[in-house]
C-alpha cells in the first residue's frame, strides 16, 4: 500500500485502502502498524485534521480498531 507523507512529530506517513478498509501508519521511529475496519470517513477526518497526532490518538487508538505490527 502506498503511504502519503504527513506533517507530524510522531507519524511519518499514512496509507489507506478503501476496499479493504485498512489503514497503515508509519511512525517516525520506524514501526509500521496496520489498522482494520477503518471507514473512509474516519480516514478523511484523520487526514484533514489540524493535528494528525491528536486525531490519530482520538480517532484510531481511541476508536478501538483491531491492529497489528507489520514493520
Amino acid at each position: 500500500m502506498d503511504r502519503e507523507s504527513v506533517t507530524s512529530t510522531s507519524i511519518r506517513a499514512i496509507g489507506y485502502d478503501p476496499k479493504s478498509e485498512k489503514l497503515e501508519v508509519e511512525f517516525i521511529k520506524g514501526a509500521v502498524y496496520m489498522y482494520s475496519d477503518v471507514s473512509e470517513a474516519v480516514y478523511n477526518s484523520l487526514m484533514t485534521s489540524e493535528s494528525i497526532g491528536v486525531a490519530f490518538a482520538t480517532l484510531i487508538k481511541g476508536g478501538g480498531f483491531p491492529y497489528e505490527k507489520v514493520g
